[in-house]
C-alpha cells in the first residue's frame, strides 16, 4: 500500500482509505462480524486511514471501528464527523450557524464521537456538510479550533455540501481548515477547477469520496438494477438513473478497450487511479462492507499509475447531471 502526505502536519496515510459508511447502515443488510473481518483485513493490508461519521447508523460505524482497533499496534488516522442538529441538509441559505452548528451542540457532539471511538482525541474531526452563507461568519469553525487547543482534536475539516463544493475555497485561503473532504470522480470533475489548485496553494488535505459514484463505478451494475428500498441508492439511482449511469459505463469501458487498460485494470481500478493521478489527493476513500471489497479496492494501489494519455481522454466523462442525492 503506498502512501501519501495529509497536510497540514504531514501524516502518511494509505492512499487508498476505508469508507466505513456501509458498515454503519443504509446500504442493505450488513452482519457486524462481516464489517469487522472487513476491517481488520484491511488494516492488514496497510489501510491506515478510516473515515466514519456520527450518522452511519448513528454511531454505530464508529463503534465498530473501536472494536476492531482494540487490541491492535498499527497506528490508524479515524476520521469521524459531526452532522449540524436536525434541519435542512444541506444547510439552505436561510439557515443560521446558531441553529444548525452552536458551540454547545458541538461539544456535546464531540463527547459522543470520543465515547464511540473509545479515544481521548479525535484524529480528525469535520463538519458533515456546510453552507457559504456561513463563511464571512464562520463561527463553528472557530469553535473547533477552540477544542483542537484543547486537545480533543488534531486536525480540523469540512466535508463539502454536494450542491456547492466551491463553498469551501473561501475557507482554505482564509486558513480556517486544515482538510477538506470532496467529491471527485471519473462523472464529477469539478473539484479540478478550483478546489485541488487551491488546496495545493494552501497546504490543505484533500480527502476523495464517491471516487466509485456509489458503485457505479466499478462496472457491477446493469441498467436495470434495482436497489432495495433499506439501500439509500435506490433513491439515488432513481427512475431512468441507473439506465443512463450504465450507458455512461459502457462508454468508460470502451476507452479502457481502446487504450490497451482493460487487461491490467478493472473498471474500479480505473476510477481510483485517475483520482490519484491528482497529487493534491491525499486519499482517496473507497467503500468497503466485505473481505473482497477489501482485497479489489486495496490492489489498486500496487497497479501502475495511468499513462498521461489515458487521464486526458477519460477527462471527457465529465458529466454535468446536476444534483442526485436529494433524489430524482
Amino acid at each position: 500500500m503506498h502512501t501519501r502526505l495529509l497536510p497540514p502536519d504531514g501524516s502518511k496515510v494509505s492512499e487508498i482509505g476505508f469508507g466505513a459508511w456501509a458498515i454503519g447502515g443504509q446500504w442493505g443488510p450488513q452482519s457486524d462480524d462481516e464489517s469487522l473481518r472487513a476491517l481488520h483485513a484491511a488494516i492488514d493490508r496497510g489501510v491506515n486511514f478510516i473515515d466514519t461519521a456520527a450518522g452511519y447508523g448513528d454511531g454505530h460505524s464508529e463503534m465498530l471501528i473501536a472494536k476492531a482497533l482494540k487490541g491492535r499496534s498499527e497506528e490508524v488516522l479515524i476520521a469521524t464527523k459531526t452532522p449540524p442538529s436536525p434541519g435542512p441538509w444541506p444547510p439552505s441559505p436561510y439557515c443560521r450557524w446558531q441553529d444548525r452548528y452552536s458551540a454547545a451542540y458541538l461539544r456535546d457532539n464531540l463527547h459522543q464521537r470520543l465515547t464511540n471511538l473509545a479515544v481521548e482525541r479525535i484524529d480528525l474531526l469535520q463538519l458533515h456538510t456546510w453552507t457559504r452563507a456561513w463563511n464571512d461568519d464562520p463561527q463553528p469553525l472557530l469553535v473547533l479550533r477552540q477544542m483542537r487547543d484543547e486537545g480533543k482534536i488534531n486536525l480540523i475539516g469540512v466535508s463539502t455540501p454536494e450542491h456547492d463544493q466551491d463553498c469551501v475555497v473561501q475557507l482554505m485561503r482564509n486558513g480556517l481548515v486544515d482538510v477538506v473532504q470532496v467529491i471527485f470522480n471519473l462523472f464529477n470533475q469539478d473539484a479540478a477547477a478550483q478546489i485541488l489548485p487551491v488546496a495545493a496553494e494552501t497546504g490543505t488535505g484533500v480527502i476523495v469520496r464517491v471516487a466509485l459514484d456509489e458503485g457505479s463505478l466499478a462496472g457491477k451494475y446493469s441498467g436495470d438494477h434495482v436497489f432495495p428500498d433499506d439501500d439509500f441508492r435506490s433513491q439515488y439511482f432513481a427512475g431512468d438513473r441507473m439506465q443512463r449511469t450504465a450507458d455512461r459505463v459502457a462508454e468508460i469501458r470502451s476507452d479502457m478497450d481502446a487504450l490497451g487498460l482493460s487487461d491490467d485494470y478493472s473498471m474500479a481500478d480505473v476510477a481510483l487511479k485517475f483520482v490519484l493521478a491528482r497529487p493534491e489527493v491525499s486519499t482517496v476513500i473507497a467503500g468497503m462492507r466485505t473481505v473482497k471489497q477489501v482485497q479489489q479496492n486495496t490492489r489498486t494501489s500496487q497497479l501502475r499509475d495511468l499513462p498521461d494519455e489515458a487521464i486526458t481522454r477519460l477527462r471527457r466523462h465529465n458529466w454535468r447531471r446536476g444534483i442526485w442525492y436529494a433524489g430524482k
